[in-house]
C-alpha cells in the first residue's frame, strides 16, 4: 500500500508545526499539504522549514479543496468554526478526518456526526494512549464506587487555552457519568461562587486552573468519607497528541464511514 497523504490544517500553530514534524518522522504516511487562514503570514512558505526541518517543496497555502481533493486524510486542531468547513470538505472528498478540535457545541458535534454518514471521523478530546487509558479507569471507578463517593475533576493548561472546561476532562467527565449511569449534562458543576450550600449528591465537578506553559495535566478525585482516590494524568509534549493523531489516521484509512473515537483506535471501546 502506499503511503497515507495527509494534510495538516492551522500549520503554522505549534500544534501543526509538531503534526507536520511527526507525519516526516512516521513511516507509512506523508505530508500532503500544510493549510492556514487566509491572510496568515505563513501562506507560501516552505513547510518543512516552518516545521523546523529540511525544505520539502510544499508551500503553505490558504486553499484547501484541491489539497483534500488529493489526500487521504487531515489531520485538524483547530477551532470549532474552522473544523466545520474543514468537516464538510473531507467529507465530499471521502477522506479521514481527525478531529482534535476542542470547544465544539452541540450543534457543531450534531454536524459532525451528520458528515460521518460520508466518510470516516476520528474524534476525540484527547488523542494519547494515557488519557483513553484513564477514561476507561474512570469509567469503572464510577461503576464500581456508588455516589457515597463524590466526583470531582481538576484540570490545567497552559495560559493560551481559550476553552473550559478542556475537551479531556469533559472526556473523563463523560467516562464518569457513563460509568454511574448519568446524564453529564444534568450532573455537571462548571462554577461555584459565593454562598453555594452543600454539594449535591452525585454531582459532577471541574475545576479549571490556567497558567504558564503547561501542555495539559488532568486529575479525576473520587472523595470518600475518610479517603481519596485519585487518577492523574500529565502530558508534556505536545507530540504524545500529534503520534496519536496520525495513528487514527492510518486506523480510519481501512474504516468505512462513521463517527470514531479514540478507544475504538486503541481498541479500548
Amino acid at each position: 500500500m502506499t503511503d497515507m497523504g495527509l494534510v495538516v490544517v492551522g500549520a503554522a500553530g505549534k500544534m501543526g508545526r509538531t503534526l507536520m514534524r511527526v507525519v516526516d518522522a512516521t513511516p507509512g504516511v506523508t505530508l500532503a499539504a500544510a493549510i492556514e487562514r487566509p491572510g496568515a503570514p505563513e501562506i507560501g512558505k516552505d513547510s518543512g522549514l516552518l516545521a523546523g526541518l529540511a525544505p520539502n517543496g510544499i508551500a503553505v497555502t490558504d486553499e484547501p479543496v484541491e489539497a483534500f481533493a488529493k489526500a487521504d486524510g487531515v489531520l485538524d486542531f483547530t477551532v470549532p468554526a474552522a473544523t466545520l468547513a474543514f468537516t464538510e470538505l473531507a467529507a465530499q472528498a471521502r477522506i479521514v478526518h481527525v478531529i482534535g478540535t476542542t470547544g465544539l457545541s452541540p450543534d457543531d458535534e450534531a454536524k459532525i456526526a451528520a458528515a460521518s454518514r460520508h466518510a470516516a471521523i476520528v474524534k476525540s478530546g484527547n488523542m494519547s494512549l494515557g488519557v483513553n487509558l484513564l477514561a476507561v479507569l474512570v469509567r469503572q471507578a464510577a461503576k464500581a464506587l456508588d455516589a457515597d463517593f463524590d466526583i470531582e475533576i481538576v484540570e490545567m493548561h497552559h495560559r493560551h487555552k481559550v476553552d473550559a472546561p478542556s475537551g479531556t476532562a469533559l472526556l473523563l467527565g463523560r467516562a464518569a457519568a457513563q460509568g454511574r449511569g448519568i446524564d453529564l449534562d444534568a450532573h455537571s458543576v462548571r462554577v461555584r461562587d459565593g454562598h453555594t450550600g452543600p454539594r449535591p449528591r452525585g454531582d459532577i465537578g471541574f475545576a479549571t486552573l490556567r497558567g504558564g506553559s503547561v501542555v495539559g495535566e488532568h486529575t479525576v478525585i473520587f472523595a470518600g468519607e475518610g479517603e481519596l482516590i485519585e487518577f492523574t494524568h500529565k502530558a508534556t509534549d505536545r507530540v504524545l497528541f500529534a503520534r496519536g493523531a496520525v495513528k487514527a489516521a492510518l486506523w480510519g484509512r481501512d474504516q468505512k464511514p462513521g463517527l470514531y473515537s479514540m478507544a475504538d483506535v486503541l481498541g479500548l471501546g
